[in-house]
């Protein structure tokens, strides 16, 4: 019996189990021990629970082996490219493994649901450009001034499946102060910001600040990140002694009212355009305002908005992120 297989025997025997108890139990060198749980991780016989310095090893269950060769080439690698799905759990699935699990937690039919998500997917791919989901129209219904232009970089959420890739990746990127996932979003996303600040030759950038407090703040890790070689305009969140997050309002009036007496600008230089950048748009109030205050200061004669994800219909509450 080869020593692979001794690790795989005992962790059914034994599950879930830690790698310290494997050290304990099996004669076997810590680096050939790692070396053999990754092989059968790859092989799909175990998975991993919890995250250092508790880990644990068990038996992958028959409800979660992917099925081999049941969907087209073409609907698998959407999949792969476009969907995401955390367990209940807290486990990270990604492409065609995830969507599997998904439609198994639902008793869904894959191959009639593979093919919804893969024309939903293909219907708002179409309504790129650049990279960019324009959003300006929107904006321009819904608010008399503020923001020239807004864009997405994609939906937080679409009909039927729910939260997109990027909506789920940065709703649990913030709620548990993931710098992983932090890290995963800005490096998708830098490339289109980079191509948006040279193609409307941005110069000066500001960022839109959090209203929910947290020990790690995507926006502050995004903005030390990202890095731009620009001029900052310095936006400051005003915290009351009774704190009111944009999130906890459902009325528009309401989050306006919030954003217009909650975000101070600071600067003295004006420029010609500057680039307000935002993790997530509802309703819209916070960049709009905080778009708008920037122009009435004089630092600014446009101001174009660009957030990692975005409401689909019109400006809805989000109230998750």
């Amino acid at each position: 019996m080869t020593l692979k297989e001794q690790i795989f025997i005992y962790i059914e025997k034994n599950e879930p189990v830690s790698p310290k108890i494997i050290l304990q139990n099996i004669g076997i060198g810590e680096q050939m021990m790692y070396r053999h749980l990754k092989k059968l991780l790859g092989e799909n016989k175990i998975e991993k629970i919890g995250s250092s310095p508790k880990v644990f090893y068990k038996i992958k269950s028959n409800n979660q082996i992917i099925p081999s060769a049941i969907l087209a080439k073409d609907l698998v690698n959407v999949l792969d490219t476009h969907f995401y799905h955390i367990t209940p759990i807290g486990k990270e699935l990604v492409g065609k493994e995830g969507f599997i699990a998904w439609c198994l937690e639902r008793s869904f039919d894959l191959q009639k649901k593979s093919q919804e998500f893969f024309d939903i997917v293909k219907k708002y791919q179409k309504l790129r450009k650049n990279n960019l989901l324009d959003a300006t129209s929107k904006l321009k219904n819904t608010f008399i001034e503020g923001a020239d232009e807004l864009y997405y970089y994609d939906f937080y959420s679409i009909e039927v499946f729910g939260k997109s890739k990027l909506g789920q990746k940065l709703l649990y990127a913030k709620q548990s102060e993931n710098k992983k996932l932090m890290k995963e979003i800005i490096d998708e996303i830098r490339p289109t910001v980079m191509d948006l600040i040279k193609n409307r030759q941005i110069d000066a950038v500001a960022y839109v600040q959090p209203t929910v407090p947290r020990k790690i703040q995507f926006m502050k890790v995004l903005e030390k990140d990202l890095s731009l070689a620009l001029p900052t305009i310095k936006v400051t969140k005003v915290i009351s002694d009774i704190r009111v997050p944009q999130k906890t309002l459902k009325k528009l009036s309401d989050r306006i009212e919030n954003a217009d007496e909650t975000f101070v600008i600071e600067g003295h230089n004006s420029y010609e355009k500057v680039l307000l950048i935002d993790d997530a748009v509802g309703s819209g109030a916070s960049i709009n305002q905080v778009a708008l205050k920037i122009k009435k200061r004089g630092l600014a004669d446009k101001v174009i908005g660009f957030v990692v994800t975005g409401s689909l219909n019109d400006f809805d509450v989000i109230s998750e992120v």
